[in-house]
């Protein structure tokens, strides 16, 4: 008898999603109609049947019968109406009676509470009678209405019930959502399944699951069961104003001042971010914001910008609702931040750090304190209800601060972002999220982003943190989890490196799997860079060029071993069948041939994506989103977004974010030094080139020597870094001076075998960076920099280049640059027994040194560095 299979819901695919049936089991089913139980409860009836098994249903709704024609069951009629005790009482005799391995049938608890007046005592009825059939080892089906009852209601019944299944129906089909399922649990359980036939499917496309469950109200996210503070009060009334259940006489001036009032207390308070809010978000666009958040205070910069992008696409064309995935993200709301301080004894701290320029110690004493801070009990509630909500599906954590993504200031990649597999049981997810939250809380005091607002005089203005947390966008292959395209796009293109590329157009960098490969810098792998306008124009100048720069590793999330990982493209092609790789890649015949001769017949592709640039809409798609948002926005912008074909020709657009973009854009025509003598070359090279062509002198040449940096260990590499950092901050960087800084591999690497791994802090100061293609023999310059670095660059208005001496044309004159005067000693005297590899040549009339000056031109990808009389 305690067999677990000995219960059976009387639908095969049901049983297999939920580990079976537990003697004890209460099953709750969360419906908007009592239609929707019905298929449920007549295969759980005919089973017991056939089981032999004795079934009793308790009548006392006025719904219709849930009793399937011809079953055999025991009914009983009990009445609510004359009162709790006398209800539970027979209802308590019944269950007596039958004693052990009995199975029942409920009518709706939401009618209870119409005989009884009380929310409350429906939620006291099912604390009382769950746990008591629990105990004679029976199976128990019961039926709630959704949006009917308190918060704290549900609550309780989630708490006391084994099982929680929310029912949804759409185009005739069935889905369902288990949302507890008490002491079981799989790597899908949590998903949302679709009934086909005996089965349930569960939904792996991203999607398909946010289209689904967008259309169904929040029931914990109705004002009216929250605490009836001025939040709540302010939101309750937009609500009734939009159901026309608000006094019909309110005048509309009326509605405009609250609609702007709800966006100055939790949209922003940035006047230019707020008129395009006050355009583009209606009352509905607000209510639905206000119901997604956890919390109180403001949304933040990036939820701001992404729910901007989607409702400027849509209401000016709405052919958008149909081409744009979409998005049922949660917003942590920036009051909560500030609680978490307040109670974790941060917050003076933190007021210390804002006020004095010497903050590192204390810094380091506060993100101690908010990597392992406390939350109130409420929010960790609301936390739990956001995972229920999303059950396993993967999902994001994201920075959402007030200042940031706004006009003038981008912070990229200056605070964390954290990826959740989300497997696992619910308080292992739990643990995950809660330590997310914390992570990205812990990220403001980081020294990358405390120095970052104090190079930008942001350090005491009233940064808060709010959080965005998104479902990721994409669908399962196997274990492994990802979008099929993601990336960057800017609607001005500061690379322009043929004349046939108009900057006004855009750029894009477009990766295969999640879209961290777009936006971080990687040292070891490409993106593809893709001019809108001139698609068919690539950076690379030969075949063999595009065949190497292609991109072969993809970042995915493993959901067995519930991880985020990077594999090769080769890796998830074999072990993803159903993933239409004739879409993202070209089969390599030479290579198959090879596998041929080893004996293994199989097909090989290299990822270029050219079928989907050349031969798919999706890049016109991707302009007429960039051109639409910089108008309205009355300013360049950038966006990050995923993307997921359905069909060869059909696809999904998810926004995840858009900012403006914070570039000079002014293009100049710059006249082409000419009859220059060689022995007065320092550097020339054709690219990669980004940002505006120049034509002026140099006043201080920062160098570091290849071949000599090349020969250090990792340790010490490290070490010229940080000396590189302390020059930065030595030098007195006016408008008119200008500093370059070359050096062997890539600027800002997290790898000093592959560059100088400083951060952008430590050169910070520097007007041209250069990156030399020497000391790797496989590490070429790439001008996919990835967007925080990308980003950073253009700031800070610098001009980036890079050389490659094996190059044809490209010149390094390394006896020229040797020979220069080294005035290291005077700039950073400790440093001097490093001269021979860290040059400083500084032109000053008093010096020998001949003036430097520099021609680049961006559009024909040249420049050259070169002495001047």
């Amino acid at each position: 008898m305690s067999n677990h299979n000995f219960f059976s819901t009387g639908i095969a695919g049901l049983d297999t999603i939920l580990h079976g049936i537990f003697p004890g089991d209460n099953i709750v089913f969360q419906i908007d109609s009592i239609d929707q139980f019905i298929p449920f409860v007549h295969a759980f009836c005919k089973e017991n049947n056939f089981q032999n098994r004795k079934l009793v249903y308790f009548r006392f709704a006025n719904h219709i019968s849930l009793l399937p024609e011809n079953i055999k069951a025991d009914i009983f009629e009990v009445h609510p109406e004359k009162g709790f005790e006398h209800f539970i009482d027979d209802i308590f005799t019944v269950i007596e009676k039958y004693g052990k391995w009995s199975a029942y049938v409920f009518d709706s608890l939401s009618d209870l509470a119409v005989d009884w007046y009380s929310d409350e005592m429906v939620a006291n009825f099912f604390m009382l009678t769950c746990p008591y059939l629990f105990d004679f080892d029976t199976e128990t089906y019961f039926a709630l209405i959704r949006n009917r009852h308190s918060e704290d209601t549900i609550s309780r019944i989630h708490k006391t019930a084994q099982i929680i299944i929310d029912v949804y129906k759409k185009n005739e089909n069935y889905y369902i959502h288990p949302i507890k399922v008490w002491k079981r649990h799989s790597r899908t359980m949590y998903m949302l399944h679709v009934w086909k036939d005996e089965k349930f499917v569960p939904i792996l496309k991203s999607s398909k699951t946010s289209e689904i469950l967008t259309e169904y109200n929040l029931q914990w996210g109705d004002f009216t069961t929250k605490p009836q503070d001025i939040w709540a009060k302010t939101f309750n009334k937009a609500y009734h104003i939009y159901n026309k259940s608000y006094n019909s006489s309110i005048k509309n001036e009326d509605i405009i001042l609250l609609k702007e009032k709800i966006i100055r207390m939790a949209i922003t308070q940035d006047p230019k971010l707020s008129f395009l809010a006050k355009e583009f978000f209606n009352i509905e666009d607000l209510i639905n914001i206000g119901k997604r958040m956890i919390g109180t205070g403001l949304i933040g910069g990036k939820s701001l910008g992404m729910l901007l992008a989607q409702s400027i696409l849509k209401k000016n064309d709405p052919n958008w609702n149909n081409k744009l995935e979409q998005h049922d993200s949660f917003f942590i709301g920036s009051d909560v931040f500030y609680t978490y301080l307040v109670i974790n004894n941060c917050w003076w701290i933190r007021y210390k750090i804002r006020k004095k320029k010497d903050f590192s110690d204390y810094a380091v004493k506060a993100r101690n304190i908010l990597e392992k801070g406390d939350f109130p009990e409420d929010i960790i509630k609301q936390f739990r209800k956001i995972l229920n909500y999303y059950g396993q599906s993967p999902i994001i954590v994201r920075s959402s601060s007030l200042l940031e993504d706004a006009y003038g200031n981008a912070f990229s990649g200056k605070y964390e972002s954290i990826f959740l597999p989300n497997q696992g049981t619910p308080d292992e997810r739990l643990y995950e999220f809660i330590n997310a939250v914390r992570k990205v809380y812990k990220s403001t005091l980081s020294e990358e982003a405390l120095f970052y607002r104090l190079n930008r005089n942001l350090l005491d203005k009233d940064e808060q943190m709010a959080l965005l947390v998104q479902r990721v966008s994409g669908s399962l292959y196997g274990n492994l989890f990802f979008p099929q395209l993601a990336g960057v796009g800017y609607s001005y293109n500061p690379f322009v490196w043929n004349k046939e590329i108009i900057p006004e157009d855009g750029l894009i960098r477009l990766v295969f799997g999640l879209g961290t490969r777009a936006v971080e810098r990687f040292d070891d792998d490409y993106t593809r860079i893709v001019a809108l306008g001139a698609s068919n124009r690539r950076p690379e100048t030969s075949v063999l060029e595009t065949q190497k720069y292609n991109q072969r590793k993809v970042d995915v999330i493993d959901l067995e071993n519930n991880e985020f990982l990077t594999k090769y493209f080769d890796d998830i092609v074999l072990n993803s069948p159903k993933l239409p790789i004739e879409l993202f890649g070209t089969r390599d015949f030479s290579i198959e041939q090879k596998f041929k001769e080893l004996g293994k017949i199989r097909s090989y592709y290299y990822l270029d994506l050219d079928k989907i640039i050349l031969k798919t809409p999706l890049i016109k798609d991707i302009y007429n989103i960039l051109q639409t948002l910089s108008k309205i926005y009355k300013y360049p912008i950038d966006i990050e977004f995923a993307i997921n074909f359905t069909k060869k020709s059909d696809y999904k657009i998810y926004i995840l974010q858009c900012r403006p973009f914070q570039i000079k854009n002014e293009n100049e025509i710059i006249e082409e030094p000419q009859n220059i003598k060689y022995e007065d070359i320092i550097f020339k090279t054709n690219g990669p080139i980004i940002g505006k062509g120049m034509s002026t002198k140099v006043d201080i040449l920062i160098y570091v020597v290849p071949e000599l940096y090349g020969k250090l260990p990792n340790q010490q590499r490290s070490l010229i870094a940080r000396l590189i950092g302390r020059i930065n901050q030595k030098l007195v960087k006016t408008e008119d001076k200008i500093i370059l800084l070359a050096g062997p591999g890539r600027w800002a690497t997290s790898s000093p075998s592959l560059g100088i791994p400083v951060t952008f802090y430590e050169i910070n100061k520097i007007s041209i960076i250069c990156e030399i293609a020497e000391m790797h023999e496989n590490l070429t310059p790439d001008a996919s920099l990835g967007t925080h670095f990308f980003n950073d660059l253009v700031e800070n208005n610098m001009l980036y280049l890079s050389i490659n001496p094996k190059n044809q044309g490209s010149i390094l004159n390394k006896e020229k640059l040797n020979n220069m005067d080294n005035c290291l000693d005077k700039i950073l005297p400790e440093a001097v027994k490093y001269k021979d590899i860290i040059k400083i040549i500084e032109y000053n009339e008093e010096s020998n040194q001949k003036k430097m000056k520099i021609y680049s031109d961006t559009i024909n990808q040249t420049a050259i560095l070169y002495s001047d009389y």
